[in-house]
């Protein structure tokens, strides 16, 4: 007969994990049957030099010695009477009719059973950032890598009150930020944790905007889409501005600035700069918030449709010229395109040999497309109308 102290082969994660999930049904321990591999919650009912008992339930006694008191995750020497330890069950019963425990190979099955505790308890824990990205910063949990998306980063680590970021460098205004943060201790609460995908989504916004919590509850009572609000901007990005509206973080996408042109978000709008948004998309409670700044603005097109009429002579000035013509702006909000083809009698090949980026024009509106919102515009015949005046 094999000895029952015979080492045997240690389980993986996977098994580890499953151990983990079902300690976490909360199975009354009084009543379960402790086979190999089980792993547990008892409290330290007496310490001795080299060992420690732990009690699981009302009923069993179990002892955890020698290498198997050794953890990176727990400073056993510190455990008190009446501390509760997660335990592994090596044997349920020795020759001796001991139960042998071990901490050592709890691993890391502890480390998720603390995450997944402390988001139950919207606790809040430290992490050390080891990684940045353009996305956020990568951070150490305490053996387990999470990740701070940076919209959930403080807006003041990324851009200070009032900061002008010019969009030639924004991207790397943020990533010189973020890679700054690598080292640091940052003070975080769990978002998401998912186990069986590997993840753990972090936010510091949730410690250091305290006070946005209560707002954000009160909020999300009456948010709804279509309601309007009351924010300020936090940060800015190439892709939008994030605003946090009586509580509630959400993104106005670059769509959603202005009814003008919008290339760059810090040309409209600075860190703390007052904003009026409506919320045009929520979802997952709140964790998903879309806002429109433009929406609440007069959509200048209404008043083009009035004023202005096919064959008619208007100024602007070029904008932006690419292979297939000029972008040109009538007034604000409302741009227009001047096709290769319209820009002379003769031939041209490259509308850069023949206009300039802020040149003045006067052109003369081809066609109006309130569904495109996009005027058609010709230089040459606008040319030739007023030749023919001359005339």
């Amino acid at each position: 007969m094999a000895d029952k102290n015979q080492t045997q082969t240690p389980l993986t994660d996977e098994e580890v994990h499953k151990m983990i999930d079902k300690h976490l049904e909360k199975a009354d321990f009084g009543k379960m049957h402790l086979t190999r591999g089980k792993i547990v919650t008892g409290k330290v009912v007496k310490k001795r030099e080299h060992e420690i008992l732990v009690s699981i339930g009302d009923k069993y006694e179990g002892i955890v010695g020698g290498t198997e008191l050794k953890s990176d995750d727990v400073d056993t020497d510190a455990l008190k009477i009446g501390d509760e330890v997660m335990v592994y069950v090596l044997n349920p019963h020795d020759d001796k009719g001991q139960m042998i425990l071990s901490i050592k190979r709890t691993g890391t099955a502890r480390k998720w059973l603390m995450l997944r505790e402390a988001k139950a308890n919207n606790s809040i824990i430290e992490v050390e950032v080891m990684e940045a990205n353009n996305g956020g910063v990568i951070v150490d949990t305490g053996g387990l890598r999470g990740f701070v998306p940076t919209s959930q980063l403080d807006s003041s680590r990324i851009f200070r009150q009032g900061e002008q970021t010019r969009k030639e460098d924004v991207m790397q205004t943020i990533q010189s930020k973020l890679t700054a943060l690598i080292g640091e201790k940052v003070k975080v609460r769990i978002i998401e944790i998912d186990r069986e995908k590997n993840r753990v989504i972090l936010s510091e916004k949730l410690v250091t905007q305290e006070e946005d919590i209560a707002k954000r509850t009160e909020t999300l009572k009456k948010a709804k889409v279509g309601t309007v609000l009351k924010g300020a901007v936090t940060s800015i990005t190439p892709f939008g501005l994030f605003v946090n509206a009586e509580g509630l973080e959400g993104l106005v996408h670059i769509s959603e600035i202005s009814w003008d042109k919008v290339s760059s978000p810090a040309d409209f709008y600075s860190v703390g700069d007052e904003v009026k948004v409506q919320i045009i998309g929520l979802e997952d409670d709140g964790k998903r918030v879309a806002y429109s700044i433009k929406r609440l603005q007069k959509d200048p097109w209404a008043d083009v449709i009035a004023q202005y009429k096919v064959g008619q002579i208007v100024k602007g000035t070029v904008q932006k010229i690419v292979d297939y013509g000029a972008f040109v702006r009538i007034e604000e909000g409302l741009n227009g395109l001047v096709h290769i083809s319209e820009i002379s009698d003769e031939l041209v090949l490259d509308p850069r040999e023949v206009l300039k980026v802020g040149q003045e024009l006067e052109l003369q509106i081809l066609s109006i497309s309130p569904t495109e919102r996009h005027l058609g515009l010709s230089l040459k015949r606008a040319k030739s109308s007023k030749e023919e005046a001359v005339v």
